[in-house]
């Protein structure tokens, strides 16, 4: 006889599976988010999780290819490869013949891709919402997981600062809703393209972005050894500093004004904070001149959203940025389409799952279970049953039905282990009287009634 083998199963490290009732806490955040977009007048948009590996190589910088997940081409992979390059093993060599494929990091670059290849059938501007996974080969902590998903609203077609504005509301909106507290941080990229040119470092504009970006995690110390590294010396990095630690736009200007491209940042944060004066924030919002997002594509306009750890009751919260965004002037450029401005954010939904739980936040409507469980007492009262959770269904009251005559006590324990908040009784008294049991889970309250009057009941308190 063959033995078999029995495996224990375990997750992906940097996955989690999901109960019902996190999953319904989840969908809570999503169909909160889905409303504000839609309120601000962005359509819903899916993409593939597969993309060719030539979309999404070369947009994230050298960091973000590395943590690409890359699929090997199907069937024999090793086809194309000749035993001279497998003795050599040169991965990076190989690669192109043994990849064509990969999974999407972002919802951005795909989002790029669809609008090159549909631009004629599009409406400028293009105003989209997505709400997908994505998948990032990062170590696994919490808060930082390999599968997540994205909530992302962008605009391509336009380069007005109207949209800058309209998504910092955006950001506002969702997390009042949300009953979370946050801080609301924004800048331009043109500043640090400005800063780079002030220390005649035009050149290394890229690895100086990458590195402030690492400010919140190594602090000045290690902004300072690592702009060493580069070749920066002590006073040029005190002119970053000048620059990342100013308090506003007037000493921003007093510093590199001269600077075109500073000037022009300078002009749009402006522009920006004027269209908001209209709007009345419920989050705290700050113009922070050390925030860089590493992401190669950003050109102007950029967001970072953290919890604000000065709100009462959110102290100790520890988690880093839940949502950010950008402008990207030149993406589309890549997939052959010149000249189309994008602006865009992103709401990290798995950070902010874990952050409404940590300060129980979810409404108790958050978790929407079966409203009502049938139970029947004896086999005759199974058709009466599955009857009457039919009659609620088709009154639009969630409904379920035990499946058996089994002992009132184990089917009560079922009804507990449901959470069900309502259970109707049917027994042989319930048959010959036509008036079923109909008890309230949370009070204990019983009562006897028709299968009409429990459903005007239920109406009547939705």
């Amino acid at each position: 006889m063959t033995k078999i083998s029995i495996t224990k199963p375990q997750l992906v490290a940097g996955t989690r599976d999901l109960a019902p009732d996190e999953v319904l806490r989840r969908n809570y955040i999503f169909d909160t988010i889905r409303k504000i977009y839609t309120l601000y007048g962005y359509e819903p948009l899916e993409t593939p999780a597969m993309e060719r590996i030539e979309t999404l190589t070369g947009k994230y910088g050298t960091e973000g290819d590395t943590l690409l997940y890359k699929i090997l081409n199907s069937g024999d992979y090793l086809s194309k490869v000749s035993s001279d390059e497998l003795a050599e093993g040169n991965a990076h060599k190989m690669m192109p013949k043994l990849v064509e494929k990969g999974l999407r990091y972002d919802l951005t670059v795909p989002f790029a891709r669809f609008v090159t290849m549909n631009r004629h059938t599009l409406a400028f501007p293009f105003k989209r919402y997505q709400i997908q996974p994505v998948w990032r080969a990062e170590r696994n902590q919490r808060g930082r997981y390999r599968e997540f998903y994205q909530c992302d609203a962008d605009v391509v077609g336009s380069d007005a600062l109207i949209y800058e504005a309209e998504l910092m509301q955006i950001f506002d909106k969702v997390f009042a809703e949300l009953g979370l507290k946050v801080v609301i941080r924004f800048n331009n990229r043109k500043l640090l393209d400005g800063l780079a040119q002030l220390i005649n470092r035009a050149d290394d504009v890229v690895q100086i972005t990458v590195i402030i970006d690492k400010l919140d995690k190594i602090g000045w110390d290690g902004i300072a050894t690592e702009l060493a590294k580069i070749g920066l010396s002590e006073a040029e990095f005190e002119q970053v500093k000048a620059v990342l630690t100013a308090q506003n736009l007037v000493q921003i200007a007093e510093i590199m004004g001269h600077i075109p491209v500073a000037a022009k940042g300078i002009e749009e944060i402006q522009n920006v904070l004027d269209f908001n004066k209209i709007y009345s924030f419920s989050n705290r919002f700050e113009l922070d001149f050390s925030l860089a997002r590493g992401l190669n594509y950003y050109t102007g306009s950029i967001y970072e959203v953290v919890a604000d750890t000065m709100a009462e009751g959110q102290e100790k919260l520890v988690m880093g940025s839940i949502a950010s965004g950008g402008r990207y002037d030149n993406l589309t450029a890549i997939f052959g389409l010149p000249d189309v401005s994008g602006v865009g954010i992103s709401f990290g939904a798995d950070r902010i799952f874990d952050l409404l739980g940590d300060m129980n936040l979810y409404p108790a409507s958050a978790v929407s279970r079966t409203r009502v469980l049938c139970l029947s007492l004896d086999e005759a009262a199974l058709p009466i049953a599955f009857s009457a959770t039919l009659a609620l269904r088709q009154a639009g009251i969630s409904a379920d039905c035990y499946p058996q005559a089994a002992k009132f006590k184990k089917q009560m324990d079922y009804a507990n282990r449901r959470q069900s908040p309502f259970i109707v009784i049917i027994g042989e008294e319930e048959r010959a009287t036509g008036l079923l049991g109909f008890k309230n889970m949370s009070t204990g309250e019983q009562e006897k009634l028709t299968i009409e009057a429990i459903i005007a009941r239920l109406v009547a308190d939705n």
